[in-house]
């Protein structure tokens, strides 16, 4: 058997394939994917989640500040605890004492 005398070159053809099918086959639907509508798809999704879970934090703030205005027109001693701690009111003949806090 004669051998060619042009043996390496296949070898480097089957390489130059490889690396051409591997960007291929790797890049190309990778870029193809990026611009596609699947991508903003998955991106208004993670958007969709996030709202939702902002929307379930702002419904239990509002269902607390619902509770507690509640609780201000009906109770009186609620409506006596703020008064005192937000505007600082005292009974008539109560004597406060104002220590200055972080003195």
């Amino acid at each position: 058997m004669r051998r060619d005398t042009r043996s390496g070159r296949p070898w480097i053809l089957r390489g130059l394939a490889a690396v051409l099918l591997a960007v291929t086959f790797g890049y190309v639907p990778y870029h193809l994917y990026a611009r596609s509508g699947y991508a903003r798809y998955l991106e208004l999704r993670r958007d969709l989640t996030a709202a939702k879970m902002r929307n379930a934090r702002l419904r239990a703030e509002n269902e607390r500040l619902a509770r507690e205005v509640e609780a201000l027109r009906t109770d009186s001693r609620a409506l006596e605890q703020v008064a005192r701690a937000d505007m600082g009111w005292v009974r008539p003949g109560e004597i406060l004492f104002d220590f200055g806090e972080g003195r």
